[in-house]
């Protein structure tokens, strides 16, 4: 019988909501970059997913994304990226040094 510590259920918890995160934000990432059509069923259901996680950072930047020679780049998910790997990254190192 396996038998975890709630200090390990919520690593694990951190990690599973850090990881889905990031893994919606690449894919939203890479949809904006090549020009998903919104249009598109599953285009939609990506960035719509998405926007809740963006929003405490729509603030960050004056514009929320760059368009160069047709290649949208997003610097908002970008951020958002960076700062929910480093806030998963504290947060589960904080717990495993809890006692």
């Amino acid at each position: 019988m396996w038998q975890y510590s709630p200090k390990q259920v919520a690593n694990s918890m951190v990690m599973l909501f850090v990881g889905l995160t990031e893994m919606l934000l690449t894919l939203r990432v890479a949809l904006r970059f090549f020009n998903g059509n919104p249009d598109a069923t599953f285009v939609n259901w990506a960035y719509s997913q998405t926007q809740t996680l963006l929003e405490p950072f729509r603030a960050v930047f004056t514009s929320s994304d760059v368009v160069l020679r047709g290649w949208v780049v997003d610097y908002v998910a970008l951020f958002a990226m960076a700062a929910y790997a480093v806030a998963g990254y504290w947060l589960v190192s904080y717990m495993r040094s809890m006692k």
